[in-house]
């Protein structure tokens, strides 16, 4: 989802999905947590958003080592990015236990932001298999930031065909960043109050552990094709109304369970 500009500190005050997501479900976290858990705050988990989160660390580094936040829910053995959640709610738990705030901000953030990304329609497009398609080679294998940015084909034409492909109108990053910026506006005016784990989905995830969570809730979005139609038909209203009343809040209540999910492991594990 768009995170704002990754330029200057604060940049997605206005118009970050991720930051709209983290203020709303840091907010319901409350619900479920008691007081006496010192879970990072909205201001210091927005320090490690924007500029200081996975995409103002991808817009500035090559693809080496950098956070994928895709996964193709098609494909049992994509787990790259649930391995990943996985990891940030182990670490969350542990700086929770420690009492070590900057941490804890950080864990809180950074799985969040992996999190909304999994179900976010545009991010289960296959982009590894067009990376490979386009540039010839893997992701991994883009070791600067300009072979991450600009495809070299076997002459200009070529290479103008095959950046056009990627970066031009239609093409693979556009249509994904227009999307994104259209759930940006679209949920703008929303506060999604109501958008919080039931008893019955607490309840659920403790018997079922976070990660089956997860990737049911990935599932579920997945089948409502959204992306496919945003494809075929650009913003309607009817996928508007879609992201609106189900997806944003699907994803809500997925980020709640996962700080909460940390939480658990930091209180009844010791």
């Amino acid at each position: 989802m768009y995170a704002g500009t990754t330029l200057r500190h604060g940049s997605g005050k206005i118009v970050g999905v991720h930051q709209k997501i983290d203020r709303i479900a840091r907010r319901h976290l409350n619900r479920f947590v008691d007081k006496s858990v010192d879970f990072p705050n909205i201001k210091q988990i927005l320090h490690f958003e924007g500029k200081n989160g996975p995409d103002g660390l991808k817009r500035k580094s090559s693809s080496v080592d950098e956070p994928w936040h895709f996964i193709d829910p098609a494909s049992p053995d994509d787990i790259g990015l649930v391995l990943m959640v996985n990891d940030h709610i182990t670490n969350l738990a542990q700086a929770l236990r420690d009492k070590n705030e900057a941490r804890a901000s950080f864990e809180a953030a950074w799985l969040a932001h992996a999190v909304v990304d999994g179900l976010t329609p545009p991010h289960h497009y296959p982009l590894g298999d067009k990376i490979q398609e386009l540039w010839g080679k893997s992701r991994h294998e883009r070791l600067s930031v300009m072979d991450k940015n600009i495809i070299r084909g076997i002459n200009r034409r070529d290479t103008l065909s095959k950046n056009w492909q990627y970066w031009g109108k239609g093409g693979v990053f556009t249509t994904h960043f227009m999307f994104e910026w259209g759930v940006a506006t679209i949920i703008a005016p929303d506060k999604y109050d109501k958008a919080f784990p039931s008893v019955a989905d607490i309840k659920r995830m403790r018997m079922l552990g976070f990660e089956t969570t997860f990737m049911q809730s990935i599932q579920k979005v997945y089948k409502m094709k959204l992306y496919d139609e945003y494809g075929k038909s650009g913003w309607t209203r009817k996928l508007a109304t879609k992201t609106k009343q189900t997806l944003m809040p699907e994803i809500i209540k997925t980020v709640i369970l996962a700080w909460y999910q940390a939480v658990i492991l930091a209180t009844e594990e010791k």
